[in-house]
């Protein structure tokens, strides 16, 4: 997200204001940092034992007529010699799908699993996730949303404990994988904030005549309470990148608590410095990877550190997907242009330098997401880059008139091998208080199709009238 706060200081424009949240001496060492969640959700289905027997029909079928005793003998011991083979088959069966990870028609979620960090390094662990039922065949779908923000306690909380924050767009998010940017911690009040209290006048300090108008906030910090990580499951999400610039809003207390409360709500995240969080679903193995330009995430600014980051969670998965949390932020920064961004003063990285070099190391999709605004798309050695999805959904929190109002739902299919079948952009909006919705005049259609035209000219994607995302070529 934007400024280091967030919020914007004109609503009219979108602009954001920063404020920078301390960062504790010790961030990234943490023993609660790199504690891992042994949970997990208990296998779906009925064990084989529980399960109707298809020896039924056999041994309720009676036989028309009374045989010998000899008889009788014969066929009780073939009947018990035939249910042990069965038995026996059935069970092998059992387990051998209980093993397996790709068979016919097989389909299963497996824990995430995080690759260790080097020493020093602040990278969390990520909790069992529950299964996603697919069809077992050699694709997989993938869904996105740009920033996230529920609410901004303790007085701005939709009503109903936001049960129904994501009712509208439910359907447009359903894919195999739900992923989004976490743009707030999901935390109690730890006490530790990183906009200060306006400092007191001075003593003796005469009032300036007229008094002068009070001056705007520069300073936004979020947070939703740890139970909001059940909107999110409950919503369909399963993996949440927490590499932004609103993630220590309440410090490391509010980080830990934010982990913690999407593990106990079976949520996988990610963007911690070396954090590499790997998800399967039908049979296909997925690394997750999120980069800011903070210090409790991943750099985006080194890029050579990088492109080794992403060639080592290639190495773990059949498939690649990096979170950049990337470029200066307002209404007015729609644009891609090559070089460094930078905003009030902060290096925002390089947009198209990293997405490039990511997707050389083994990148096979490129989410962007900070500036608030959405941003062009490209295909870059086939592989999809989207620079922003802009804003998802900002309760009270956001910008929800013209540009910053607009964004959309990513949807993308990929192969195992990382090659792109096919994607769609599916319009979405915010609406008063800053609620995520669909969009009737799917206004993000005709922006993303513009901005490629103009600033990706050659790369840029085409979008259909119906969202489809092709390449020009």
């Amino acid at each position: 997200m934007a400024m280091r706060g967030a919020g914007p200081a004109d609503p009219a424009s979108g602009s954001y204001r920063r404020s920078t949240p301390p960062v504790p001496p010790a961030v990234g060492r943490s023993a609660d940092v790199n504690r891992a969640s042994a949970a997990g959700r208990a296998p779906v289905g009925r064990p084989a034992a529980e399960r109707p027997s298809r020896l039924a029909s056999i041994v309720t079928a009676e036989p028309p007529r009374r045989p010998s005793s000899a008889v009788r003998t014969n066929l009780l011991a073939v009947g018990l010699v035939g249910l042990i083979v069965v038995g026996l088959a059935t069970s092998g069966t059992a387990l051998a799908l209980r093993g397996s990870e790709s068979g016919a028609g097989a389909s299963r979620w497996s824990a995430p699993v995080v690759t260790p960090a080097a020493p020093g390094s602040d990278a969390a662990s990520s909790p069992a996730v529950a299964p996603v039922v697919g069809t077992g065949d050699a694709t997989v779908s993938l869904s996105a949303t740009g920033d996230i923000i529920m609410g901004a306690a303790p007085a701005n909380l939709p009503p109903r404990g936001a049960g129904d924050f994501f009712a509208d767009v439910k359907g447009a998010l359903r894919a195999d994988v739900q992923m989004g940017n976490l743009e707030q911690p999901l935390t109690n009040d730890t006490g530790v904030t990183k906009c200060p209290p306006s400092a007191a006048p001075s003593p003796g300090a005469v009032p300036s005549t007229p008094p002068s108008a009070p001056p705007k906030p520069t300073c936004f910090a979020f947070r939703s309470p740890p139970a909001y990580a059940e909107v999110l499951r409950d919503a369909g999400f399963r993996v949440l990148n927490l590499a932004n610039n609103h993630a220590y809003d309440f410090g490391a207390e509010g980080n830990r608590q934010t982990r913690s409360a999407l593990e106990a709500a079976g949520l996988a995240h990610t963007g911690a410095p070396g954090q590499i969080t790997v998800v399967e679903t039908k049979g296909i193995k997925i690394a997750v990877v999120g980069f800011s330009s903070y210090p409790w995430s991943a750099s985006l600014v080194d890029v050579s550190a990088a492109a080794a980051l992403v060639k080592r969670a290639k190495a773990r998965a059949d498939l690649a997907v990096v979170h950049m949390h990337a470029g200066a932020e307002g209404a007015d920064k729609t644009h891609v242009r090559p070089g460094t961004e930078m905003f009030l003063g902060e290096n925002r990285g390089d947009p198209l330098k990293f997405a490039h070099a990511v997707v050389d190391a083994g990148a096979d999709l490129v989410i962007g997401h900070g500036p608030h605004v959405m941003r062009a798309m490209e295909f870059y050695r086939g592989r999809l880059i989207a620079y922003s999805l802009g804003n998802f959904a900002g309760y009270r929190a956001l910008n929800y008139n013209g540009v910053p109002g607009v964004g959309g739902v990513l949807k993308v299919t990929l192969r195992k091998d990382g090659s792109y079948v096919d994607g769609s952009l599916v319009p979405t909006r915010m609406v008063a208080p800053g609620l995520p919705a669909m969009d009737p005049a799917k206004q993000a259609l005709s922006l993303i199709r513009g901005l490629s035209d103009t600033d990706l000219p050659a790369s840029g994607v085409r979008i259909g009238d119906n969202g489809a995302i092709t390449s020009r070529t």
